[in-house]
């Protein structure tokens, strides 16, 4: 197999991970690079910290994909006396391009919610917060039946009958039409003032919405008749597969402590290690996680039911809100849920390996391939923990 572009890994990384989907804040896509270069190496990592772009460079990468953004907030100047500058100095002397995916990455199905719920064992997941799926129209066209399949592609081209990894779907069926041109008509089948019947196909194909204009347009560039008779109809909305966080269950219950201990055995270790908040001999079935900073999804998490939420960030007074209210309305302290907190890298970074096969696995469907390599750097900032324990206060200190 030849080596792909990286305009061709690009995409291939968009149609995992639309960039649409990112949060209005957020800055992701292509940070550095010429789409035209070649691709064979590809590192990922969480963070776009100096001590990976060196890894990049030294083990011979064409890209580096982060998770999270170099450039998240606007800046003006990249010159290389700024530590951000000198990372892109760096990157494009040494030809190694930059691609970011990051809220966008968080939310799809196979993206960061759904690694860190399979890598805590988690099975039958969906969504804690659900984002609706694309809106979406039907297009039905009656047409003759031997300019069906032609309309078909046509419609394909413009971007219906794309459902999931399908492309082109579409349905017909087979009936009668008929017509009486008018005076000034110029039909493509019949006479004026005679009534015409002719065997047509029925075509049915779903479409974005946001698509209505250019498809409509293409069936009627498509299309035999001078006036093509079409419906397009809106489908009603429906929650998607895709959405933060994700909530399941495991498939054996297992205790509160043992649980956070699984949780740090599946995650890489940090300084703050795995936090947990609850009755370490309560019982945890049913788990809700969330990649990167969660307290603000608190209300989702209750509303979810679940025996504990698996997250990281967890701050002081919203962490102590939850468990307190989750006690006086249980009446006891083996109130749900539970709290695991973990550190913020640490949570993101089992995304990587699914983002390595996923993409390897998409680009020998276009007959190409790489070489990727997730990054083991720790780039957690923390470097290290004192256990008070062993430190004791003097007597009398608060």
């Amino acid at each position: 197999m030849t080596a792909p572009r990286l305009s061709d890994v690009v995409r291939a990384l968009e149609r995992r991970y639309p960039p649409s989907t990112a949060e209005s804040w957020d800055a992701v896509g292509l940070v550095a690079g010429d789409p035209a270069q070649e691709v064979r190496r590809v590192l990922l990592a969480v963070d776009p910290v100096a001590d990976v772009v060196e890894e990049a460079v030294a083990w011979g990468a064409d890209l580096v994909v982060t998770h999270h953004p170099l450039l998240l907030r606007g800046v003006h100047s990249v010159a290389a006396t700024t530590f951000k500058g000198a990372l892109l100095h760096r990157l494009v002397r040494s030809g190694v391009a930059l691609y970011t995916a990051h809220t966008n990455a968080d939310a799809a199905a196979g993206g960061v919610a759904d690694a860190l719920a399979e890598a805590v064992g988690l099975v039958d997941t969906r969504p804690l917060q659900a984002d609706a799926a694309e809106a979406l129209d039907k297009h039905v066209v009656f047409v003759p039946v031997a300019d069906a399949e032609r309309l078909v592609d046509a419609l394909a081209a413009a971007g219906a009958g794309a459902v999931g990894r399908y492309a082109r779907c579409a349905w017909t069926a087979t009936g009668e039409g008929t017509f009486t041109p008018l005076d000034g008509a110029s039909p493509a089948v019949g006479e004026v003032g005679v009534a015409s019947r002719v065997v047509e196909a029925r075509v049915e194909m779903v479409a974005p919405r946001r698509l209505r204009s250019a498809v409509v347009a293409a069936m009627r560039a498509a299309h035999p008749y001078e006036e093509p008779a079409f419906d397009v109809l809106e489908l009603a909305s429906w929650p998607g597969s895709t959405g933060t966080g994700r909530v399941g269950r495991l498939a054996r219950p297992t205790t509160l402590a043992a649980f956070a201990a699984a949780v740090a055995a599946a995650t890489p270790a940090t300084a703050q290690g795995v936090r947990f908040a609850g009755d370490s001999d309560g019982r945890v079935e049913h788990v809700a996680v969330v990649g990167g900073s969660g307290d603000a999804f608190f209300d989702d998490v209750r509303a979810a039911g679940v025996d504990a939420y698996v997250t990281a960030d967890l701050r002081h007074h919203p962490a102590s809100e939850l468990r307190e209210r989750a006690a006086f309305e249980a009446g006891d302290g083996a109130a749900r849920p539970f709290l695991v907190d973990l550190a913020h890298y640490a949570s993101e970074w089992p995304w990587l390996a699914h983002a390595a096969r996923t993409l390897q696995s998409d680009l020998a469907g276009l007959g190409t391939t790489v070489e990727t390599r997730v990054s083991t750097l720790c780039t957690d900032p923390w470097t290290g923990r004192v256990d008070a324990s062993a430190h004791p206060l003097p007597e009398g200190h608060p």
